[in-house]
């Protein structure tokens, strides 16, 4: 009797690990692991004989389409690449990361002396140190060796900070957090070290307390926004500064030139953004490569011919001589300074696409002495002809390489474009998965890799935008000014989210994780000091840009969130769902309803509406729920939660489909039907199996608990009376007597078929006659209005900017390819 009882135990295990969700009759209810534990306080308190079998939530297959095509760009990150690998993808980091920052060379002198008169070479040496210094500073000693461990999977950017932050504690705004989300294996939590009682305390805080919630979030989408300002500033400055190299070579090419063939280049550029990253860029690594090449060959060139001293400018001392000097000038000239690191941010935007070590190579070997052997030699030049600062690099080109030279410089300026092009794209994907950004078409470029995304709108916006700066300012000096407040206003966002990070999640020593927030934004307040005097000169272009962007994500999100917790409020009660009936207090037809809606538990009011507005109900019911959670992709396998609602006799169920921020959705609704129905069918296999093995270990309590009471004389009234615990450890002698057979004869119904389980075929023929009628999507076209008891400025907002972005961007029905003829939807106004 021993050896069956291990052996059903054995069963139980194994039938667990790969349990579905089962709720029975319970509605939407959370429910902790798996626990096989005896509970004598709750057996005591309620005399009865209990096996607590815990449901855990586990996967069911997917019926994910477009992820079974799509190349998993995190691969790269769950295995060691070979040497020849990692040295190859530190190649291909040459193209997409350090476009940006290759083209600075073309204007960071130029605008440094045109702040400053070169009086000296004290004068050129102090603006060479600042700019060696600088980019040693933030690039290579912040970016480079700390803000690039602090990815969230592999992934990289402010959203992505934002996501791991939100993972280790609950200040997303959207209130529909799950336990069992926790269980998929992108999460990755941290074992407890000796900090975190800090750590505890910092996620308290932030828990508990909304307007730290409220302010993290405003510092995401102040960041966010300056990003987007960048993909509008840096295809202006980067081919403007390009093409102005034409001046003074050709005669009679003038400034009205200049705009005229950098808007046409931009438009150009714009155009074929559709055709996707892969085909437009599939020589940007090795163009860029010759461009570093050029970069640092000019330079050593230079610094041979013209003066090999610029050498001392590696003695810091020279910027204060700088400082010295020139005063509030040297100030001044600092906004020219820091657009020598335009671009830094991109190395841990990007980084989703490659590796740590990839970049670290890429930017340590090629990048950083390319770009300080360009600007010696440019230096070099400077102290020969101090008169061609205002073209100092095409000036200090040999004579015989202006043209190739030209070529390659106005290449790898539309290159750099493309990266921030490409990033405005990501960004804004993020922000609409995390629910702040207004929904938009979203056209994926490519099969094979994931993060190849073209969104219309947004390209022709930032057109549009980019010619309308470079008609108005028709110089790179003004421009320049205003790509230094959004690069600088990026990187203080950045350095505060992994200041925060190294304290909740790192948990590093209070010391090293303050002297972090103390060094690089000491540094990076000068210069944003610097940079916002020239708000009148052209600042305040991406202020505009970053408040407009900042209204817009934020208005989303909060009108969002006020929609989630009135559909929370208003969700329609078990107890009203139970006196209807299984017929809904209406007709069951047959078919299958597909209800979208954003909650993760409870009935949507939404349903009611349908109930009340329609003579009939399908006879399956799916409430399916798009949900993001804070990963960066969520595995197919664990990407779908199915449950029951209501007793078996409704036929009604709860699908939550988890993407992460960087999963593609795009589904073909055929395979979609197709593969939700195979995943229902699994889905109730597997729930009448476990139901079998539960029955299956109350026949065993009730046997195992006769006989022990039986040979310890004990009468038994009912099961409510027995104290002894399911398959208890200390086995009694009498066990031994039970008869083989009786014990046997509980294994058959563990592991009953469906044909010998007429309840499951039930369902199941049920089921396969509600396919034959087809499917219907019950959408809601919902209005969301305030409180008339609101305030004027929350009415303001919800009822006129909220209601136009809502009335403007793409429904959530645009994003299946479902005939129309398939779409029910109903009316229903929100009051928040």
């Amino acid at each position: 009797m021993e050896g069956e009882e291990r052996g059903i135990e054995e069963s139980v295990r194994l039938v667990q690990s790969d349990s579905r969700w089962v709720d029975g009759s319970e509605a939407d209810s959370e429910s902790p692991p798996w626990s096989l534990m005896d509970d004598d306080e709750h057996r005591e308190e309620h005399g009865s004989v209990r096996r607590r079998l815990v449901k855990k939530p586990r996967r069911v297959d997917s019926f994910d389409v477009e992820a079974m095509g799509i190349y998993d760009p995190h691969s790269h990150h769950r295995k060691d690449l070979s040497t020849w690998g990692t040295l190859a993808m530190a190649f291909q980091t040459l193209g997409v990361v350090y476009g940006d920052m290759g083209t600075s060379p073309l204007y960071v002198f130029s605008d440094v002396f045109s702040k400053v008169q070169i009086k000296s070479e004290i004068d050129v040496l102090g603006a060479l140190s600042l700019v060696m210094y600088t980019i040693a500073l933030l690039p290579f000693a912040k970016y480079v060796f700390i803000v690039l461990k602090a990815n969230d999977n592999g992934e990289g950017g402010t959203f992505a900070l934002y996501s791991l932050i939100c993972r280790y504690a609950k200040v997303n705004l959207l209130p529909n957090q799950q336990p069992s989300d926790e269980h998929i294996s992108s999460f990755k939590l941290k074992l407890p070290t000796p900090e975190l009682e800090r750590a505890l305390n910092i996620k308290e805080c932030l828990e508990r307390k909304s307007y730290l919630k409220t302010l993290l979030l405003l510092l995401v989408l102040m960041g966010t926004s300056m990003i987007i300002g960048d993909g509008i500033l840096t295809p202006a400055m980067s081919v403007m500064s390009a093409v102005s190299g034409l001046q003074g070579q050709i005669k009679g090419f003038d400034t009205n030139e200049v705009v005229i063939l950098s808007i046409v280049i931009l438009i150009a550029l714009f155009s074929i953004q559709r055709f996707g990253t892969t085909k437009v860029g599939f020589s940007f690594a090795p163009a860029l490569a010759i461009w570093f090449f050029c970069l640092g060959s000019i330079g050593i060139y230079n610094i041979l011919k013209y003066d090999i001293t610029v050498v001392r400018a590696f003695n810091p001392a020279y910027i204060y001589y700088f400082f010295k000097r020139n005063g509030v000038k040297a100030w001044s000239a600092l906004g020219g300074c820091v657009l020598c690191i335009t671009g830094a941010e991109a190395m841990f935007a990007d980084l989703g696409h490659f590796s740590v070590v990839s970049i670290q190579i890429a930017f340590t070997c090629v990048v950083f002495p390319c770009l300080l052997l360009a600007y010696m030699g440019q230096a070099a030049y400077l102290i020969t002809y101090p008169s061609s600062a205002g073209r100092i690099f095409y000036d200090s080109v040999p004579d015989g390489l202006f043209w190739p030279v030209l070529v390659i410089a106005t290449l790898a300026a539309m290159i750099a474009s493309q990266a921030m092009i490409s990033a405005t794209f990501s960004c804004i994907k993020q922000s609409m998965a995390l629910g702040c950004f207004p929904r938009l078409k979203i056209v994926h470029t490519s099969k094979r890799f994931m993060g190849q995304i073209y969104i219309p709108v947004i390209n022709w916006f930032l057109m549009i935008m980019c010619i309308v700066v470079v008609a108005s300012f028709r110089n790179t000096t003004d421009i320049a000014n205003a790509y230094g407040i959004a690069e600088v206003g990026v990187m203080m966002v950045s350095t505060i989210l992994v200041t925060l990070v190294m304290l909740l999640i790192w948990q590093t020593n209070l010391f090293l994780a303050l002297c972090f927030p103390l060094v690089f934004g000491s540094v990076e307040l000068i210069y944003l000091s610097a940079v916002l005097t020239k708000i009148l000169e052209g600042g305040w272009l991406p202020l505009v840009f970053a408040s407009f962007f900042l209204c817009v994500m934020y208005t989303w999100n909060y009108g969002s969130v006020l929609k989630y917790r009135s559909e929370v409020r208003e969700k329609i009660s078990m107890d009203f769902m139970l006196e209807l009936g299984s017929t809904l207090g209406t007709v069951r037809v047959p078919g299958i309803g597909l209800l979208y809606n954003e909650l993760v538990q409870g009935t949507p009011s939404i349903f009611g509406r349908f109930l009340l507005d329609l003579p009939a109900i399908h006879s399956v019911i799916v409430f399916v729920c798009i949900k993001y959670v804070p990963v960066p992709v969520v595995p197919q396998e664990e990407r779908f939660l199915f449950r029951r609602v209501c007793p078996k006799d409704y036929h009604m169920f709860r699908c939550i489909a988890r993407y992460g921020y960087k999963d593609v959705r795009k589904e073909d609704h055929h395979a979609f039907e197709q593969l939700l129905v195979e995943s229902l069918e699994k889905f109730l296999r597997r729930e009448a199996l476990d139901l079998a093995l539960e029955n299956s270990i109350a026949e065993l309590e009730l046997d195992s608990s006769s006989v022990r009471s039986r040979d310890n004389g004990v009468s038994i009234a009912g099961a409510g009376e027995l104290h002894i615990p399911l398959m208890h450890d200390q086995r009694m002698e009498g066990e031994s007597s039970v008869s083989e057979e009786a014990s046997t004869s509980l294994l058959p119904s563990s592991i009953m078929s469906s044909d010998e389980d007429p309840g499951l075929e039930y369902e199941l023929s049920a089921l396969r006659e509600a396919i034959e009628s087809g499917f219907t999507y019950l959408l809601a076209h919902g209005d969301v209005r305030a409180r008339k008891e609101s305030w004027f400025l929350k009415k303001l907002v919800i009822n006129y900017f909220y209601a136009f972005l809502r009335r403007n961007c793409r429904a959530g029905a645009a994003n299946m390819s479902v005939p129309h003829m398939n779409i029910m939807q109903v009316g229903m106004t929100y009051m928040v």
